[in-house]
């Protein structure tokens, strides 16, 4: 079957590329959370987009703090950049999201999944959310379904829906790049986990192949880089091509029923993430904290044998 929307996606890749018009990019790693935030922007308007804030936290005190959003803005403004969009790949497990604080001091429209709604309704259920949690995607300011377009500035830009990893998963495709979340690794690294509530190792190989359908040319800018066996430095770019040649999990020629053989086995060896606790009730919120109590205070909920 011909998925219209990827070859949608791959024509606008194939013509940013023609045209030499393609976005700039900056990425901020933060090594607490292996976690890339980029910066995207079209160099002739400067309209940009951050992708995947990382708001600091420390578990042990429960203190959050903002230095690595802080050093996005101070970019963004050293830069003269205008954001237009805050975009979140899915609700991440593994750090929290700071776009509320990205938001305050630099605007721009908080995009998410539609099926964060999903995501939603699995996670209120195990951290037993009130009936005030709302469970309809509107913390957010756009829900944005498989195929739907956009722009920063004159730069033409798709959104390709890839669970797997999670239900709400999103791909952001962005003039000749591809923002891919946690849904592929770097080619030494492998791929995504799909082990969490509403995770599916099946799924997410049909998400990586549909992502292998653009261009061999297709930067691809990853969410995450844990340092390959063998490898000095982080990394979080690569190429569609390389990911098809060389991805140690899923390169051409690996089957659906191979790939999921070896992640399930993988994943039963996993830990759980560090901070999918507090994570995930914070980024269902779209990166706010719960409702204050009586007393001022937000807290976040520990659910005792259940995960």
């Amino acid at each position: 079957m011909t998925d219209t929307i990827v070859e949608t996606a791959s024509a606008q890749v194939d013509a940013a590329r023609a045209s030499g018009h393609v976005p700039v990019v900056r990425t901020f790693f933060d090594e607490a959370t292996f976690t890339a935030t980029h910066v995207v922007h079209d160099p002739r308007t400067k309209r940009a987009a951050v992708i995947d804030s990382v708001q600091d936290f420390d578990q042990a005190s429960g203190r959050t703090s903002h230095a690595s959003a802080d050093a996005v803005i101070a970019y963004v403004r050293e830069t003269g950049l205008t954001v237009d969009w805050l975009l979140e790949t899915h609700a991440h497990a593994d750090h929290l999201s700071d776009a509320p604080y990205l938001h305050r001091a630099l605007g721009g429209t908080l995009v998410i999944g539609r099926e964060i709604r999903t995501v939603q309704g699995v996670f209120g259920k195990i951290f037993n959310e009130p009936e005030s949690f709302a469970r309809d995607g509107s913390q957010f300011d756009r829900l944005m379904d498989d195929g739907e377009r956009f722009a920063l500035g004159d730069i033409e830009a798709t959104a390709l829906h890839v669970p797997g990893h999670t239900p709400a998963c999103l791909a952001y495709v962005i003039g000749d790049a591809v923002f891919v979340g946690d849904t592929l690794f770097m080619p030494d690294y492998g791929t995504a986990r799909a082990d969490f509530p509403g995770g599916d190792a099946r799924t997410l190989f049909r998400s990586m192949r549909r992502l292998m359908q653009l261009p061999d040319a297709t930067r691809a800018f990853l969410c995450h880089d844990y340092k390959a066996p063998n490898r000095d430095e982080f990394v979080w770019e690569t190429t569609i091509g390389d990911e098809k040649a060389g991805n140690i999990h899923v390169h051409e020629g690996v089957g659906e029923d191979e790939f999921v053989a070896m992640r399930e086995a993988r994943d039963g060896t996993l830990d759980m993430p560090r901070l999918i606790l507090p994570s995930i009730q914070v980024n269902i919120r779209a990166g706010n904290l719960p409702e204050p109590e009586d007393n001022g205070v937000s807290y976040l909920k520990l659910p005792l044998n259940l995960l």
